[in-house]
């Protein structure tokens, strides 16, 4: 019955593709993020309440509120090398909204609109969750080496606030407890609809 109960509970929540509308959220969001890098076995990185913002502001990002506007879950992109490579990146959830199927949603959601507003990109993602791997996969992405990822000196400073940074930094960013993912958009043959 319990069970029954918290999916209810996704009948109340909306995801949706942020804008500034949203931009009271970004401190929220952010010690969200925080919290959830604390519980064991989580690689996440720290993000700041204005970098944040900046991805709210310009649609950058996905939001899961309840119809009572409480935060329930996030996730944003981040674009590397001139749009080659897109990350969603800080994948969230409220603890009290976990189990019910929501990470799916959202993590559905910004993979539509990383496809929507980069569609030749490559998509990846670095997770140490086991239940973001098994969504990815059903998306179509596949584990790969930390080498196919963006060499972007940028992203890689940007896992510096994650606790597993040390393993990173140690193995020459060869490995890591993250596992990486990559997904490679159908290639259109030309002439073919």
């Amino acid at each position: 019955m319990e069970a029954a109960i918290r999916k209810d509970l996704l009948e109340e929540i909306s995801v949706e593709i942020t804008s500034a509308k949203h931009s009271g959220y970004a401190e929220k969001i952010s010690k969200l993020i925080e919290q959830a890098s604390r519980e064991p076995h989580t690689g996440l990185a720290l993000r700041s309440p204005e970098y944040l913002l900046e991805k709210i502001n310009a649609g950058q990002a996905v939001i899961a509120l309840t119809s009572s506007k409480e935060l329930c879950g996030f996730c944003y992109i981040e674009s590397w090398q001139h749009g080659r490579y897109i990350a969603n990146s800080g994948l969230v959830v409220a603890p009290e909204y976990r189990g019910i199927g929501l990470a799916a949603i959202i993590k559905r959601k910004i993979f539509k609109l990383s496809s929507r507003l980069y569609p030749t990109a490559l998509l990846f993602g670095l997770t140490t969750s086991e239940a973001v791997m098994k969504i990815n996969t059903q998306l179509g992405y596949r584990p790969v080496s930390f080498s196919a990822l963006t060499s972007d000196e940028q992203f890689w400073a940007g896992c510096k606030t994650c606790s597993f940074y040390d393993v990173l930094e140690r193995t020459g960013r060869k490995n890591c407890l993250c596992t990486a993912m990559l997904y490679k958009p159908p290639i259109e043959k030309p002439g073919v609809s």
